[in-house]
Parts: structure tokens; C-alpha cells; sequence
């Protein structure tokens, strides 16, 4: 077999991390059908390369899907059109409220820019180190670290918040 790794550690990997797996595709993509699309590109990528595959094949998926979600950005452009999209739901009593601040967020996060997305993604979602992130996006941990800076500043902008104690912006005007 060549040092090759049998299909079945694939098989298992998604087993024991395919929800967690689903939900990041589901953050970076910013939809659920989207994030079960790049989710299932990203699994036949792998796929096709399992051969050449050596070491974590965790963290080959992970790589995989970040770069085709960047690779969607880019591409598509499109999330800019989407910025009047981004004005918070009202919560509703009947239980909805946890979806809409989840809708809301994957709002806020299609606004950033691909890397910015990226870094809060990983660092403040899958709890990345700042070595690990970096290793993911192919970058220094400088890059990483003014990337998550620059996407946190900017949702905080996008949502309202104060930036130095987290409560709600006012502009002083009254028309």
C-alpha cells in the first residue's frame, strides 16, 4: 500500500468531526445549502488527492475548504451587494430569537472581506491558535493576528457596538 492511508480514516474523521466540520463550512459560506456544497467539494477534492495525501487529513480538509470559500469570494464579489441586508432582526418571542442572531452574524461575517472572514472564522470558531490559523491560511501570525483585528473592528462597526465595552453606538443625532 505504498504508506498510503486506507479511505477508512476518512471514513471515520467524518464521522467523529462531520457536524463540526458542516457548521464551519455552513460560517464560511454563509448558508446552510452553500456550506453542504463547499463542505461536498471540498470532501471530493480530498478525494481525488487521497493518494498524495500524507499526515493530518483533518487539517488537509480544513485547508480545503477555507481556500475554496476564499476562492468563492473572489469570484462571486458578490457579498458586497448583500451590505443592505445587514440591519439587525427585531427578536421575536417565540423561541426564534437564537436563529435570528445566528442569521444576523453570518450576515455581519459575508460583509468582511475574504481573509478578515477568515481569521475570525478560525480563530473565534474553531478556536484556532494563532500559529494554527496561520499555518491554514498560508500566512505569517502577524498577518493573522491584523487580519482578525481588522474583521472584529469591522463588525463591531457593521452591528453598532462600542468598540472599547460592547453597547450599542449612539450618533448624538435626533432626526
Amino acid at each position: 500500500m505504498d504508506g498510503e492511508q486506507p479511505v477508512s480514516v476518512l471514513e471515520e474523521l467524518l464521522a467523529v468531526k462531520g457536524e463540526q466540520l458542516l457548521r464551519t463550512a455552513v460560517l464560511l459560506a454563509g448558508s446552510h445549502a452553500d456550506g453542504e456544497d463547499l463542505l461536498q467539494a471540498a470532501l471530493e477534492r480530498v478525494f481525488r488527492h487521497w493518494r498524495t495525501i500524507r499526515g493530518d487529513p483533518e487539517g488537509y480538509l480544513r485547508r480545503t475548504l477555507y481556500h475554496l470559500a476564499a476562492d468563492g469570494w473572489r469570484r462571486q464579489g458578490a457579498w458586497r451587494a448583500r451590505l443592505g441586508l445587514l440591519h439587525q432582526p427585531e427578536a421575536l418571542s417565540d423561541g426564534t430569537g437564537d436563529v435570528d442572531r445566528r442569521d444576523h452574524l453570518i450576515r455581519l461575517l459575508r460583509a468582511l472581506p475574504p481573509r478578515q472572514r477568515t481569521a475570525v472564522v478560525l480563530r473565534y470558531w474553531e478556536e484556532l491558535t494563532e500559529a494554527e490559523t496561520a499555518r491554514a491560511m498560508g500566512c505569517s501570525a502577524g498577518t493573522v493576528k491584523a487580519a482578525t483585528s481588522r474583521g472584529m473592528r469591522r463588525l463591531r462597526e457593521l452591528s453598532g457596538l462600542d468598540e472599547n465595552d460592547g453597547t450599542p453606538q449612539t450618533t448624538g443625532r435626533t432626526g
